[in-house]
């Protein structure tokens, strides 16, 4: 599939965030002079094309009141990360829990973040989430954000 005039525009239009109103997609081909239903109609054939990996939500979680933000690192044995990730990521104060690999001084293969309105309560969550799943004697560190970084999606053009 080679990209047209419109499928350029429409990734432009759509790559600094969608509008927030119950019909955005509406409001992007007002924007650029289409339907609403030719707007999906494309961005579902970029999907298809692999042009549009994936489409997610960016929370400006400072801008919800939520200033207390922490990166959970975790060193989980090997056989059962798996296990302790699945149950971490269905936590709902987790707002994301990946793995990695550790590096030399750098122990730590797990890692999830939790958003809080204060510190004591992001404490508190860590805690309830240890006694619950157990993980008392699995080393950890919380690392609270001192600084915010510019929050986006992906820039395909």
């Amino acid at each position: 599939m080679v990209l047209s005039e419109t499928d350029n525009r429409v990734i432009a239009a759509i790559q600094g965030g969608l509008p927030l109103t119950s019909r955005p997609w509406a409001e992007i081909g007002e924007r650029l002079g289409m339907s609403e239903d030719a707007v999906l109609a494309r961005v579902r054939a970029l999907q298809a094309g692999g042009y549009i990996k994936r489409m997610g939500i960016v929370v400006r979680h400072h801008e919800l009141g939520y200033t207390a933000n922490a990166m959970v690192v975790w060193d989980v044995p090997d056989d059962r990360v798996d296990a302790v990730g699945d149950a971490l990521g269905r936590q709902r104060c987790v707002t994301l829990c990946y793995r990695r690999p550790r590096r030399p001084g750098w122990p730590y293969n797990l890692f999830s973040m939790i958003h809080g309105k204060d510190r004591e309560r992001v404490l508190d969550y860590i805690d309830q989430m240890v006694e619950e799943l157990d993980l008392q004697g699995i080393p950890r560190e919380v690392l609270f954000s001192g600084r915010r970084f510019k929050q986006r999606g992906a820039r395909y053009r």
